[in-house]
């Protein structure tokens, strides 16, 4: 199955120190090696977002470009709004960005793979699979 990585996964695997996260990593790179990685355009953009030196920057996206993006359809941002207004009717808020993952995730039948909490609560209201680590160390 095809996983869609997001940021928070990203950012842990391409700048962060932090301990607890390398079963992330792990997996994240195992995922890499299997090809079974989608990119999203958006999730794209919020990686770079966060090089303000250029040569970190171009250095990164040249990595980066290694990972297609994944095209959106239109029918993914209609979808995206339809889980975004289910969501919110059941007191639960997000963010456009995630909703759009949410629904690319639902078309293709992929699992998502992110420690950002809101999609637990995504879940529990609209059909979407988390991936989770499979790895013995998994602190997060």
């Amino acid at each position: 199955m095809k996983v869609i990585v997001d940021t928070p996964i990203w950012s842990y695997a391409l700048r962060s120190k932090r301990k607890g996260f390398e079963a992330h990593v792990q997996e994240l790179e195992a995922l890499i090696s299997d090809q079974r990685v989608i990119m999203l355009g958006p999730v794209r953009q919020e990686i770079l977002s966060g090089y303000s030196d250029k040569t970190k920057f171009e250095k990164l996206n040249s990595k980066l470009k290694y990972f297609e993006n994944t095209h959106v359809v239109d029918e993914d941002y209609i979808q995206a709004a339809v889980f975004s207004n289910l969501c919110r009717s059941k007191g639960v808020q997000g963010s456009h960005i995630d909703f759009l993952i949410c629904a690319v995730a639902y078309r293709l039948r992929a699992e998502i793979f992110t420690t950002d909490n809101d999609f637990v609560h995504y879940g529990k209201h609209i059909p979407i699979s988390l991936f989770e680590i499979k790895t013995a160390n998994k602190n997060n």
